[in-house]
């Protein structure tokens, strides 16, 4: 998913671990090391193969609070300050502090540019050299509050600490800094910050000169305060919020007031080891241990709980609202995330994604049409990307068992943003001409490459995305009838199931590739399935091309396979697509299809619309495929590296497939309750539930070579099907999978054993 980049520190509510009593800075005997968290690289991945790189976030799970080094990227040659709060995934800091040895008049900058080394980054931790100034930086964080401690090495200047926000108000009372960044949409991200030592003087930043005040307002509003000489060290403590500063003042307080730098330190890595623990892998491989611990702290990163002492501030409807006792998350980006992200959370979590699932009916109480949000952000809901897909998210939960939310509620808010809302990518507005032929035809027509776009609903970069919206609608129904038939809503459930039909609108039969067609029902021709569509090929299709949107199937494989001509067809089918070149240079390719990199043939590991794809062996009785491909697609594409992620990690919609994978199964259509078995990286893992109980997978015959399943065991009776249930897992129990380096092409294979999926019409 490609969202505009920048970096950072961010925000998030829950009570703050106790710390112990520590010395300022934990040395390894204190803080010992391999247990998850140790196991952590947040620099995996942050040169990028093409568009957005992850970033170091310094953060604890699912937190408000979350910063980042801001810098170009992993390369970039300069830190731009030092963060103290990002507002939201990828984003730029709010506010700024930049520690400077002397002020040098007409020149002093609201945000210092840095020279840098030594930097090291943990999940709670963060230490930098500043080597032009001389100043070395240590950070620690809780869930709302930070704390900086700098150490000053120049001898005889004075010190300055220099806090800016971009775009708001910074003032001085005389103890403390207080100031708000505006946002959009109302929004503002207020701070509240208190030296360890009472300053000598603070002054206002106006045009690179110091003046005298306490109070800047408006663009990069800046102040500096002044430090003697024979200050080494100086403290910052601080709090956000999105309240207001008297919240942030309480937050700080609440967090990080009185406490050591080693204090926060120890409390952050109990919480990450907590979060980390709660799957346990063991194996021979340090490298796929800190693939697979490194991708599921990603997972953490979003959405992220902004309740503070039982308030939280609503960008979706402007207010401050009590939360009942219930925390509120927000900043979810649900186009990527119900596919195996809200899944995964299923499994470690259930209680913060119920509440999560329930902060999405909040949202949509709180906005004008009661619909579902689609791109729920800090700021609101920005309806980015297409489809609808929180409704799969809400029946996902369901099936497995989860009911603390309404789902008659979410039914209702589904259904209002499926069929009330346009389909049109990137959009907000009301249903329109689009809208009613989808609903006459069940299809959105595509345009010619030389017809003009005329309907208002449209973006004009994201342009209609006629293939992918059609074939995402058609999902996103079937989740809706699957809502209904759970609460007995019988008309709703057969229309509804109907439509999820619409997919074999678009079918062309003389191809089998899912084909945009014209207003008048024709295909559009001529058309190439690789570059046909423009930038992004967005003209039909969405971030990738045909061969990617050809499996968008994942509510009804099997009618997919029938309709591909059977599971011989559909297996060539699925190979020519891992052998088919890119059929041209990467720089025209990629120039194209940016979001489209990690390629095998046609195959893209790098969006999310792939990640089931190499699972459907499966279901076309060849799982030993499956167990090749993911093996080989996760070691080449995921890796302990800088380039170690293929495309944009969304903040844990791609490590969620990595953490699937690795454990051995993964779960192809949420709102049905099964796993499609893979190929396990572990000699063992064991996820420990919510309910008391443990699942377990077991390899026997664990090797590096060992890719292929021979046998298998669910609780002790074998196991001769390429998939399981959701119940097998919430009941604990061991899946033992017995490996061998050649394939045992007749396990799972027969035509009985195939993954549930489907479901006819009534």
């Amino acid at each position: 998913m490609r969202i505009i980049p920048g970096i950072t520190f961010a925000v998030c509510s829950i009570l703050m671990l106790g710390g112990c009593n520590m010395p300022d800075r934990p040395e390894t005997e204190i803080l010992p090391s391999d247990t998850p968290v140790d196991h952590v690289n947040p620099y995996m991945g942050n040169i990028s193969h093409l568009l957005v790189p992850t970033f170091p976030t310094i953060h604890l799970p699912n937190s408000m609070l979350r910063v980042y080094p801001e810098r170009n990227d992993y390369t970039g040659d300069l830190l731009h300050g030092l963060p103290l709060v990002v507002t939201s995934h990828r984003g730029s800091s709010a506010f700024n502090l930049s520690p400077v040895n002397r002020l040098d008049s007409g020149k002093i900058r609201t945000v210092t540019d840095y020279s840098y080394d030594r930097e090291k980054i943990n999940p709670y931790s963060y230490s930098v050299y500043l080597d032009d100034e001389a100043i070395e930086v240590h950070y620690g964080l809780s869930h709302q509050a930070g704390m900086y401690e700098l150490d000053f090495e120049k001898e005889g200047t004075e010190r300055h600490l220099v806090l800016a926000s971009r775009n708001g108000l910074m003032e001085w009372d005389g103890t403390a800094f207080s100031g708000y960044q505006q946002l959009a949409n109302t929004t503002r991200v207020y701070i509240y910050a208190v030296p360890g030592e009472q300053p000598s003087g603070v002054q206002i930043i106006t045009s690179g000169t110091a003046e005298e005040g306490n109070k800047a307002e408006g663009e990069h509003a800046a102040l500096a305060a002044t430090f003697p000489a024979k200050q080494e060290k100086l403290v910052l403590r601080y709090g956000i919020s999105f309240i207001d500063a008297a919240q942030a003042q309480a937050n700080m307080e609440r967090e990080v007031a009185g406490k050591a730098l080693g204090e926060l330190w120890q409390s952050g890595k109990e919480a990450w080891n907590k979060a980390l623990g709660k799957i346990e892998v063991q194996g021979d491989s340090d490298e796929d241990k800190t693939v697979f611990y490194t991708s599921l702290y990603r997972t953490y990163e979003r959405p992220v709980c902004i309740s503070e002492d039982g308030r939280y501030f609503s960008a979706f409807d402007g207010k401050v609202h009590e939360d009942g006792g219930r925390p509120f998350y927000t900043d979810d980006w649900i186009w990527d995330s119900y596919r195996a992200h809200h899944p995964l959370r299923i499994l470690v979590d259930p209680k913060t994604e119920e509440d999560i699932l329930h902060s999405f009916l909040l949202m949509a109480e709180q906005m004008d049409d009661f619909w579902m949000p689609t791109f729920p952000e800090i700021t609101g809901d920005s309806r980015r990307m297409n489809s609808n897909h929180a409704v799969a998210s809400f029946i996902d939960a369901y099936r497995k068992g989860l009911r603390r939310f309404n789902l008659e509620e979410a039914y209702r808010a589904a259904k209002g943003a499926i069929t009330e809302k346009t389909l049109a990518p990137w959009s907000g507005k009301p249903a329109g001409w689009l809208d009613a032929f989808y609903k006459e035809h069940g299809y959105i027509p595509a345009l010619y490459p030389d017809e003009k776009e005329t309907v208002p609903e449209v973006n004009t970069f994201e342009k209609r995305q006629p293939v992918a919206v059609s074939l995402g609608t058609a999902y996103d129904q079937w989740c809706l009838a699957e809502i209904a038939k759970e609460l007995d809503l019988k008309e709703d459930y057969r229309h509804f199931l109907g439509q999820s039909y619409n997919y074999r609108k678009l079918f062309n039969p003389e191809t089998s590739f899912f084909h945009p067609k014209d207003k008048n029902g024709k295909f559009i021709e001529p058309f190439d399935y690789v570059f046909s569509g423009g930038l992004g090929a967005r003209n039909y299709y969405g971030e990738n091309n045909a061969w990617t949107y050809r499996w968008d199937v994942q509510h009804n494989i099997a009618d997919l396979i029938a309709l591909m001509g059977g599971r011989e067809q559909f297996v060539q089918n699925l190979d020519s697509m891992f052998a088919q070149p890119l059929g041209t240079g990467k720089f025209r390719f990629y120039a194209q299809l940016p979001d489209q990199t990690g390629n095998v043939g046609q195959f893209t590991m790098a969006n999310e619309p792939s990640l089931h794809i190499p699972y459907l062996y499966n279901y076309a009785g060849q799982p030993w495929k499956t167990q090749k491909r993911i093996r080989k697609l996760v070691k080449t594409w995921f890796r302990n590296d800088l380039m170690g992620v293929p495309g944009d990690e969304d903040g844990g919609g791609m490590s969620s497939f990595v953490v699937f994978s690795q454990l051995g199964f993964y779960p192809v259509t949420p709102g049905m309750p099964v796993y499609a078995i893979g190929s396990p990286f572990f000699k063992s893992a064991v996820i420990h539930l919510d309910n008391g109980k443990k699942f377990e997978v077991i390899t026997e015959n664990y090797a590096e070579e060992n890719n292929y399943i021979q046998s298998a065991e669910l609780h002790g009776k074998p196991l001769d099907k390429p998939w399981f249930s959701h119940e097998d897992i919430r009941n604990g129990g061991i899946l033992k999978l017995v490996m061998g380096n050649r394939p045992r092409k007749t396990w799972g294979s027969d035509e009985a054993a195939t993954p549930p999926s489907g479901e006819k019409l009534p």
